[in-house]
């Protein structure tokens, strides 16, 4: 079932995504070579919890964690560890929060230190085809108008791989609603949307293969060719002439740029939102 949510339920949604934002914001306030994976997961269930919200992902079928952690060739639903980030490596960290009886959800990948051109052009590219999609998810649109516009910025114009087997998803009161919303796919295909409709888009984009498989944890989603794989998500109300994204990446994309300042002693250049 396709929910159609109020104004007033929409304020609340957001109130959720931004609580999300705000829990990124510090981990990009967190992030350096050295930390341990599992040392982020505990700091943002210290944020979230203190901030009255409750981590949508813990317990979420039996996941044990607040984040889901993805280092490198890792897609989506990693677990955080004792891994020590590496100068070099990309880190999508992937948030839910409920608060208020709904949830937001949302996702960003960081640069760890200096990481290979090719793989910042990435993350620059998946970032623009989230907001392609988004762009789309208006009323009287279709799902597969959000998937063409994400495909044919990724795979089509840049030629990478759009993972296939994990898709986005409607969000509100339950973490994982009605519709499913693939990252691939034909204009005018799929449900239509109408004003309301809330979406989590999540663009999970390859710099190789799409081929991808799932570890013996049952959880964690790598790349088959063992190459970096780029997460970016935003909690996105259809509206009548666009999506209007709930969550925001300009606070962590801010404190990104600082951390990087701090760490190097020199401003470096953060992938903007298109």
């Amino acid at each position: 079932m396709i929910h159609i949510r109020s104004n007033e339920e929409i304020e609340l949604i957001r109130k959720s995504a931004l609580m999300v934002t705000a829990t990124l914001t510090e981990v990009a306030n967190f992030l350096k070579p050295g930390i341990k994976t599992i040392s982020i997961d505990n700091m943002a269930e210290a944020f979230i919890r203190d901030n009255g919200g409750i981590p949508s992902f813990k317990g979420y079928n039996g996941f044990k964690y607040s984040l889901c952690i993805s280092v490198n060739e890792v897609v989506v639903h990693g677990f955080p560890s004792d891994y020590e980030l590496k100068d070099g490596d990309i880190i999508s960290v992937d948030c839910g929060v409920y608060m208020n009886g709904y949830h937001g959800d949302h996702a960003y990948t960081f640069a760890v230190g200096d990481v290979n051109p090719e793989v910042l052009k990435l993350m620059r590219v998946t970032k623009e085809s989230l907001m392609r999609g988004i762009a789309q998810a208006h009323a009287n649109n279709r799902v597969g108008d959000i998937s063409y516009a994400v495909e044919q910025w990724t795979a089509k114009e840049h030629g990478y791989g759009v993972v296939r087997e994990l898709v986005g998803h409607g969000v509100g009161k339950k973490l994982h609603e009605d519709p499913q919303v693939p990252n691939y796919g034909r204009r005018g295909d799929g449900k239509r949307l109408k004003e309301g409709i809330v979406l989590a888009i999540e663009p999970m984009i390859n710099l190789g293969t799409r081929e991808v498989y799932t570890l013996e944890d049952g959880w964690t989603v790598v790349t088959a060719d063992g190459k970096p794989s780029v997460h970016y998500e935003h909690t996105t109300a259809v509206r009548k002439n666009s999506g209007e994204a709930l969550s925001n990446f300009a606070p962590i994309e801010a404190a990104e740029r600082a951390n990087k300042e701090l760490n190097t002693g020199h401003l470096e250049p953060v992938a903007a939102t298109a």
